[in-house]
């Protein structure tokens, strides 16, 4: 009875009293009184309570009203306002959440802002997505515990077929789970096979029902990379490479190659500037650069150009045989 007392003056002054000149002790009573079952507390016990919240931790104010009415308020009860906001909207974005997980997590968040705040926070970021196959939520609680606890993991595994429904297959190999990774707006889950050493990544919202295997007391280490990744997957090698692109993508450029980008301005042409960076090769590489279009080229090493050029042959052969039609008037 005690506690839920103290819990519910914590939460009347989150609510109604984050900023002077605050609530006295007279409208916590009535608040407690109408809010709960809880048996008339007297002044000195809520004075009491206050204590005890301040000893927690809890930055209670008092000030002088007047009559030497004392008032008191919270003082940045836990997330700023700004904080709470940015959490919300990060909710509100997340792609793989249900609806009803979204509103859910962001009542409970409501729950540590005023009433006002809460006013504040009725807009909403949206975001056009395809349903979510999983509850990623329990997904990544799961996961989490197994890691914590070391030993193997054993779930399901979803892929699209051709009507674009998920298919489930099962992943019971001797696998370990290393960590979570967050890349390119989604989840993963990087594992390692314990014979082979091979390294093994899934998207955790195609994972279900995942089960704990037994303990396995191998050290997991995933090696820094030794350039930028352009995808979730190892590369086939990291090279260093030497691009021109337009001057345009230079922020692009720079937040994918990060710490490994060298720029400088092409003296050839100003519109452009020189990119150095060592960077992971794969397909994916390739892909990347082909949508940059004419805005980008490949100019160092030699063989990574000449294998761009190959693969523009094969794309350009798969057209071969057409001809650009004009558009009719």
């Amino acid at each position: 009875m005690e506690h839920e007392r103290i819990i519910l003056i914590l939460d009347y002054l989150t609510r109604f009293a984050a900023e002077p000149p605050g609530v006295t002790i007279a409208d916590i009573r009535n608040y407690i009184a109408e809010n709960s079952e809880l048996t008339d507390a007297s002044p000195v016990t809520i004075r009491r309570d206050l204590d005890r919240l301040v000893m927690l931790g809890h930055n209670i104010q008092r000030s002088n009203g007047a009559h030497n009415t004392a008032y008191y308020y919270l003082v940045n009860g836990g997330f700023t306002f700004n904080e709470i906001r940015f959490i919300v909207d990060s909710v509100s974005i997340n792609k793989f959440l249900s609806d009803e997980e979204k509103r859910r997590l962001i009542h409970k968040f409501e729950g540590l802002c005023s009433d006002k705040d809460v006013r504040r926070l009725i807009s909403r970021v949206s975001v056009t997505r395809r349903a979510p196959s999983s509850d990623l939520l329990k997904n990544l609680e799961e996961i989490h515990q197994i890691i914590a606890e070391k030993r193997k993991i054993n779930f399901e595994y979803g892929k699209f077929d051709v009507n674009g429904k998920t298919v489930f297959y099962q992943k019971s190999r001797d696998i370990v789970p290393a960590s979570v990774v967050y890349f390119s707006e989604r989840f993963y889950l990087i594992c390692m096979e314990v014979q082979s050493g091979r390294r093994r990544v899934y998207r955790i919202d195609r994972m279900r029902r995942i089960t704990p295997g037994e303990v396995c007391r191998i050290r997991i280490r995933l090696p820094e990379p030794e350039g930028a990744l352009l995808d979730i997957f190892d590369p086939e090698e990291f090279r260093t490479v030497t691009l021109r692109v337009k001057r345009i993508l230079l922020d692009d450029m720079l937040e994918t190659f990060d710490r490994f980008a060298e720029t400088r301005d092409d003296p050839e042409n100003p519109d452009c500037v020189v990119i150095r960076s060592r960077v992971g090769i794969s397909q994916r590489f390739y892909y990347w650069v082909l949508k940059y279009g004419e805005d980008m080229e490949i100019l160092a090493p030699n063989d990574i150009r000449e294998a761009f050029i190959e693969k523009l042959h094969s794309l350009t052969a798969l057209y071969g045989g057409y001809s650009v039609v004009p558009a009719a008037d």
